[in-house]
């Protein structure tokens, strides 16, 4: 009796197994196809790597608007490159107080001013003229700078020199001098000039400030919002006593 029992409720475990199994085919689906099929690729290096793949992060796409400057940092990646690297982890470039990037295989290219797509297209020509028959390049912003860019600040201050102007700071002309240390023994402070360089079809333009009335008397509405590359002058006095 009691291997009767055990027969029995082993046979009864086999049925309910066979009852969980998926069947064989699906509804709709030719006989003999598996119906957990592996999703095939039919070119790999065309479809490149899904988002969020191991080594791509997030956002990995050209960007169409922002310019790059000084202190960006980009990732750079040739999707060809992994023929013989599977890894093919993207690399770091970072943008040089030159205005450039140091790029595989080509070196030095300028990319101050560029959208990473622009970028982008001209280290892929560059690539298939010397190095490949067709290059993927994919690049994209990492880390944006802090840095909006550099004002100068020349003549009769204490400490001449470039100054760094962060993101979204309203740097004035008067804010400019006090942070180069202030005016030296010998400065016109009623002759300030600011030179702003032409832009794209332009002239440049001269802006004369009297510092008296701005950073003395605090007419700071006289004052102006300086931009990257606005060169400070405080010049001398004629005489000197």
């Amino acid at each position: 009796m009691r291997r009767l029992l055990i027969l029995l409720a082993v046979s009864a475990a086999l049925t309910a197994a066979a009852q969980l199994q998926l069947p064989s085919t699906l509804p709709g689906m030719p006989a003999g196809a598996n119906p957990n099929p592996v999703p095939v690729v039919s070119n790999p290096n065309a479809a490149g790597r899904a988002p969020g793949a191991p080594g791509l992060m997030n956002g990995f796409v050209p960007d169409e608007s922002y310019k790059l400057r000084v202190g960006d940092t980009v990732s750079f990646q040739i999707t060809e490159d992994e023929v013989w690297d599977f890894q093919n982890e993207p690399k770091s470039l970072v943008v040089q107080d030159s205005g450039e990037v140091s790029a595989p295989y080509i070196g030095r290219v300028m990319a101050v001013g560029k959208t990473c797509k622009q970028l982008a297209e001209e280290i892929k020509t560059a690539l298939e003229k010397d190095y490949y028959n067709q290059a993927t390049v994919v690049l994209s912003l990492n880390v944006a700078s802090r840095i909006l860019g550099r004002v100068y600040v020349a003549g009769q201050v204490h400490n001449p020199g470039p100054l760094d102007v962060q993101v979204n700071e309203n740097l004035t002309a008067g804010q400019a001098i006090l942070r180069a240390g202030g005016f030296a023994d010998f400065a016109d402070k009623g002759k300030v000039k600011v030179v702003r360089a032409a832009g794209p079809g332009g002239t440049e333009k001269i802006f004369n400030l009297d510092m008296v009335q701005i950073l003395d008397k605090g007419k700071t509405d006289q004052d102006i919002v300086l931009q990257p590359n606005d060169l400070v002058i405080v010049s001398s006095r004629l005489i000197n006593f």
